[in-house]
């Protein structure tokens, strides 16, 4: 049987980076689209050799678009993270760095036209509804790349993007703090559940037996860390209302520490078999609105004063991401309104990619 030919842009959104793809041009059933996305990315071998994943989890991601119906939106943008090696997909979460690449794809796809030497392209992410608007430089009707702007993670410059989330509190559980409780213990350990554009356990790198200033690839030797975590994942899965997520990438784990290095915080961020090389956009959110909730396993953690909006300084593992985080509390409740970040993204290619029509045949 001949192969089956997608039309795809290649895109480096923020520190991640995969195929972009027309959902027009994909199966509408999920079970098949999975069989396509998994074959798309090479997942069932480490180095992904039969696919063009990059054999780690910030490489094997895959963003889906299409126009919106939605009143606000102009783009929905459905994600889907591949498994590196075990062919699974997982749809239930959103990705905020391949999302910095959705705007700039979607004026190279035609779906968005560009409306001066700047475009804002309003995205609603339909894993978990956030919206999102993204402002794009488009001098001369054109997505411009080349610029001065730099993420830690990445190297070089490029033209900045910027975001702005709106309804990112409870954004796929329903709540802020979807126990019903601001801090708690399982497995004699504290930790915060909490939802800001991505569920999260969020726990004290010390609690856990680290310093939190490890490396990520020392984070990844120590088995016996990934096996305490995910003990208290899978229970507070269960808390959160998100069932058994033995086989879910949420909720993510973060353990927080006091900054060393100017910061107003050092994280480190679990995908969450692996740590982060960097810090996820999404978990970037969760992460500060943390350090500023009361009651929080984060409480006095955070360097430095805190007015809102605030902006934060969160140490990672290859630098710093600034997020600012637009927030109230009221008779002690606290609410997040927004968050806002500055990201970059860069096409790398275009075409066709190819996958085996015993896999799926539009015929």
């Amino acid at each position: 049987m001949n192969q089956t030919s997608i039309p795809f842009i290649f895109m480096r959104g923020g520190s991640s980076r995969g195929p972009y793809l027309k959902r027009s041009d994909l199966p509408e059933d999920l079970d098949v689209l999975s069989k396509v996305l998994v074959s798309i990315v090479g997942s069932g071998h480490p180095f992904n050799i039969d696919g063009i994943g990059g054999g780690t989890a910030v490489t094997t991601k895959i963003a889906m678009l299409s126009r919106s119906d939605d009143d606000w939106a102009d783009i929905d943008y459905f994600f889907a993270q591949v498994g590196v090696e075990d062919k699974l997909v997982d749809f239930k979460p959103s990705c905020g760095n391949i999302l910095v690449g959705v705007g700039p794809a979607a004026i190279e796809m035609g779906l968005v036209d560009p409306t001066g030497d700047v475009t804002e392209v309003k995205v609603r992410a339909v894993n978990t509804g956030t919206c999102v608007s993204e402002v794009v430089q488009t001098p001369g009707g054109t997505v411009q790349y080349d610029g001065d702007a730099v993420i830690d993670g990445v190297p070089g410059t490029a033209a900045p993007i910027q975001l702005r989330f709106m309804k990112v509190e409870g954004s796929l559980t329903g709540a802020l703090f979807p126990t019903g409780k601001v801090q708690e213990v399982i497995n004699g350990v504290e930790v915060t559940c909490m939802d800001v554009a991505m569920p999260m356990v969020i726990g004290r790198a010390g609690d856990f037996g680290i310093t939190g200033y490890e490396s990520a690839a020392e984070l990844d030797d120590n088995k016996a860390l990934f096996e305490q975590m995910e003990a208290i994942r899978l229970i507070a899965g269960e808390r959160m209302g998100l069932g058994d997520v033995t086989r879910s990438v949420t909720p993510k784990f973060g353990l927080l520490a006091p900054a060393r290095d100017g910061g107003s915080a050092c994280v480190r961020y679990f995908m969450p078999w692996k740590c982060h090389p960097t810090l996820a956009v999404t978990g970037s959110q969760c992460l500060a609105s943390c350090l500023l909730a009361p009651g929080t396993v984060a409480e006095g953690m955070l360097q430095g004063s805190a007015t809102s909006p605030a902006t934060l300084l969160l140490e990672h593992p290859m630098g710093k991401m600034e997020v600012a985080i637009d927030y109230e509390i009221n008779n002690g409740h606290f609410t997040v309104k927004s968050a806002g970040l500055l990201r970059t993204a860069r096409e790398l290619a275009a075409g066709e990619v190819f996958i085996p029509g015993s896999v799926w045949s539009r015929n």
